[in-house]
């Protein structure tokens, strides 16, 4: 059973924290970002100001930024899409709920998902694999990226729920 919402950090109270209400609130300047999104946490959405790391079928990058204080941000994972290999397990989930990370948007693939399931984290990501990337630490933080036709920069709002993915440019 997933649970409620995560709650939004540093987020003015007038941007919703549902998808569907934020893109009516914001019209043509809300951002979809379009991809074929699946959930795996224990959570079924989260909203908040976002960090947004790259990296490539390498996680030491994303450990080390797991394990820097989150302060209830989301953080956005571009891994180049890649579903050979899982960039986010349930040892690192729990890195980042121990550091008070509200989610992760992982363009790419996660493992451990049945545990991740029963974790108080929201976690979206493109699939599933057994088998983990690598840990040397390849990657670059505060990036802009461009995923799913969404750009996105570090403090852009972003909301993840059942109903898509959308970014909220700072906002």
């Amino acid at each position: 059973m997933a649970m409620a919402t995560a709650p939004a950090a540093d987020v003015p109270p007038s941007l919703p924290t549902r998808s569907s209400d934020l893109c009516d609130q914001l019209g043509s300047a809300a951002q979809l970002c379009e991809a074929a999104w699946q959930s795996y946490g224990g959570r079924a959405s989260a909203s908040g100001r976002i960090q947004t790391l790259r990296c490539h079928e390498d996680a030491g990058l994303l450990r080390q930024t797991l394990e820097t204080s989150g302060g209830g941000r989301l953080l956005v994972v571009d891994a180049g899409a890649s579903l050979r290999v899982a960039v986010l397990g349930d040892r690192m989930a729990r890195i980042a709920l121990d550091h008070g990370w509200a989610g992760l948007l992982v363009y790419g693939a996660v493992r451990d998902t049945e545990v991740l399931a029963r974790m108080d984290l929201a976690v979206f990501a493109l699939g599933r694999t057994p088998l983990r990337g690598t840990g040397n630490g390849g990657g670059a933080l505060g990036l802009a990226l461009q995923l799913g036709g969404a750009q996105l920069q570090p403090g852009d709002y972003l909301v993840m729920d059942p109903d898509g993915v959308v970014v909220a440019p700072q906002a």
